[in-house]
Formats: structure tokens, sequence, C-alpha cells
């Protein structure tokens, strides 16, 4: 496991992080807890020292709660405000009890607040101030959500889905992301799935907790096709999700990958055998170019010249 800067904070988190909505037992299908806590347990022997959760993740945070007992310094914690109903302020004491912890490491709004919502970024700074968490960001979706964060020099860093099919927001503001040195997470790597390349065109998710119940049969044949454009990336990274993972972590502005982990196999392959490894700067302008003809992402071919391609 390697470990990155995360952001301006200090930290120092694993470049794969644990993404604990697959062990919350929604989103992702039924989950054994006593699995979960084996789970975490060989995460953490393998180098993952980060781990990202919200209230709105089933048991997640409970059962995380549980195995962060004895071991809570060895692990940084984000978690999120989902706008529940009680506010702010009560839902994170609600999640500190559940963690079972006195902080949050860094916590987000789970998305950007606008208009009434606005206020949030104060009491965001009240409880911050108070000592209850340490570093605070958003989750956000657009670039203008990113050029809105990079606009506060009071929020530390910020979430987004970037991936091989998903290039933007995050290659839109790359060169800006660089100057600001903010901490990223990354999520989605895996394209909810379907980058680990095992879909095929009549795949079907019979579990209604599987997110990827919603997609449409035009979506999923879509998703699938795109996907087999960019297999030539696993002859050179052994398999497609270690070319999806390493495709964001070779940019050097991305502080951590998280990815949903709910068995051991998934644990060892996620932080035992994806961390370490970069795309070659060929394979990126391979990438670029298939974005492009995809429609998938047409603004980041300037800042390819940092991997000395024109």
């Amino acid at each position: 496991m390697r470990f990155r800067d995360f952001g301006g904070t200090g930290l120092k988190v694993s470049e794969v992080g644990f993404g604990s909505w697959a062990i919350g037992g929604q989103g992702y299908g039924a989950v054994d807890k006593s699995e979960s806590l084996r789970v975490l347990a060989r995460a953490e022997e393998l180098g993952c020292n980060f781990v990202d959760t919200a209230a709105v993740y089933g048991e997640s945070e409970r059962v995380l709660g549980e195995f962060l007992e004895g071991r809570r310094s060895k692990w940084i914690v984000a978690t999120k405000y989902s706008g529940q109903d009680a506010g702010l302020t009560a839902t994170l004491e609600r999640q500190l009890a559940d963690l079972r912890t006195d902080v949050i490491d860094y916590y987000q709004l789970h998305w950007v607040p606008s208009g009434k919502d606005a206020g949030l970024f104060d009491e965001l700074a009240e409880v911050r101030k108070a000592g209850k968490v340490r570093f605070i960001g958003v989750s956000l979706y657009t670039v203008e959500d990113i050029d809105f964060v990079l606009g506060r020099v009071d929020l530390d860093g910020f979430q987004v889905a970037f991936n091989l099919l998903q290039p933007d927001p995050f290659m839109a503001r790359l060169g800006k992301l660089h100057e600001a040195g903010k901490a990223i997470i990354v999520r989605s790597a895996l394209r909810e799935g379907f980058l680990t390349g095992k879909f095929k065109r009549d795949a079907t998710f019979p579990d209604p907790a599987d997110q990827r119940h919603r997609w449409t049969r035009e979506q999923i044949e879509r998703t699938v096709e795109q996907v087999e454009r960019f297999r030539f990336l696993e002859q050179e990274a052994g398999s497609m999700v270690q070319a999806a993972v390493r495709y964001p972590l070779s940019f050097p502005e991305v502080s951590t990958v998280i990815m949903g982990t709910k068995s051991l196999s998934q644990a060892k392959s996620n932080f035992g055998q994806v961390p370490g490894g970069r795309l070659s700067a060929a394979s990126l302008g391979r990438i670029q170019a298939l974005q492009v003809e995809l429609g998938l992402g047409d603004r980041w071919p300037r800042w390819l010249r940092r991997f000395g391609i024109r």
C-alpha cells in the first residue's frame, strides 16, 4: 500500500480506501456483520487506513463503530451529513455514538448546498470549532460544484466520481485542482461494477437493493459496449479492476480511491493487488482518444502534456 497527502490537512491516507456502503446492507444486497468485520480487519492488515461511510448507508456506521473499538488511532474516518430532518449537528452526534468515537476526521456534506441550505457551511464550521470534526468538505457532482469548492478556503476537500467512463468533472478542472491542493476522494472508480469487465449486454440485477437495478436496458448495453473498448488496458494492468482503479491513481491530485468492499476476496484484490500501479503515458493517451471518440469527455487533452503527450 502506498500513502498520499490528504490535501493540505497533514493527514496521510492509503491510496486505496475502504468504501463502506457495501457493508451496510443497502445498495449492494444483504451482508453478514461478522464477515464485514473480518473484511475490515483484512483491509487493515493490507495497509488500508481510510474509510468512507454515511448515516444513510444502512448499518455501515454501526458496524464500523464495533470494528474501530481499540483500533481507532489506526484509521482516518470520513462520513457525511445527508440532509436528515434532525439537522446536521444532531445527526453528527448520533454518528459519533454509532462510530464510537469522539471526533470525525473528515466530515462531508453529501451535496453542495445552495440557497436556503447554504447555512450548513456555517454549521460545519461550528462543529469543527467545537472539536467534533477535524476537517470538512463536500461530495459533489458537477464542474460548477468544483468551481464553488475551489472558491472556498474553509473547505479542505471534496469527493467526486471519476473513472474511465466519467472523466468529467475531474478532468475538466485538472489544472485548477493541481494548483489548489485540496484533498480529493474518488468514488465510483469501477462505474458501479461495470468496469470489472464481468457484465455482458444481457446483465440483470434481480436484487431490488442493488443500485444498478435502476438502470435501463439501453444504459446497461451502452455501458457494456463502452467498457469493451477499454479492454486493451488488461494487458498492461493485469485485469480490468486494476486498470480501472489505476486510472485515477495515475493523477497525483487524487488523495485516495475508495472501493466498495464486502468480501475477503475483494479485500485481497482491492488492498493487496490494486495499490502501487500507474498507467503508462501511452495508455493515458489512448484512453483520452477513446473518451473523446465515445463522447465521454473532451475537455482534458491539453493536460496530457504532463505525460509527454502532445
